[in-house]
C-alpha cells in the first residue's frame, strides 16, 4: 500500500499542495490531537473489525479531486482504509507511522528518527 512519511506531508502542507487528510480514528482521539485541516470519518473500530461498509456510506465526504492522505492510530487500519479507496478510484496514500509517527515527527523524537531512517531504505 504506498504511504507518505510524515515529513513528506508536512512540506505538502506547508507548501500550500496540501492533500485531503482523512482522520479514521474515533472522535474522542481525533479531539484530543489532529493534524491541522484534516477531516475526522470516525470509522476506525468498524474497520479494524474487518467492516468496510460504514466507510463506504461515506465517501460523498472525501473529495474524489484531491489527493488523499488515510491516518489512523499507527498506520495498519489506514491501510485498509486506503485500499478501499484506492479501489473506488481514490488517489489515496497512508501515512506512515499514523498519528503516532506524526507526532514524533513533530517533536523530532529520536524514534521517530530510526523509523524514518528505515522507511527510507525501502
Amino acid at each position: 500500500m504506498p504511504s507518505i512519511r510524515p515529513d513528506e506531508l508536512a512540506a505538502r502542507l506547508d507548501d500550500g499542495d496540501g492533500p485531503f487528510v482523512l482522520d479514521v480514528r474515533p472522535e474522542s482521539n481525533y479531539r484530543r490531537g489532529a493534524i491541522d485541516g484534516s477531516r475526522n470519518v470516525p470509522v476506525y473500530d468498524d474497520l479494524r473489525s474487518g467492516d468496510d461498509a460504514s466507510l463506504r456510506r461515506r465517501l460523498d465526504e472525501i473529495p474524489r479531486d484531491r489527493d488523499v492522505v488515510v491516518v489512523c492510530k499507527m498506520g495498519v487500519v489506514a491501510k485498509r482504509a486506503t485500499g478501499l479507496l484506492r479501489e473506488e478510484g481514490y488517489d489515496a496514500v497512508t501515512l506512515a507511522g499514523g498519528m503516532s509517527g506524526w507526532n514524533g515527527y513533530q517533536r523530532g523524537s529520536l524514534s521517530y528518527k530510526l523509523r524514518s531512517f528505515v522507511w527510507r531504505l525501502f
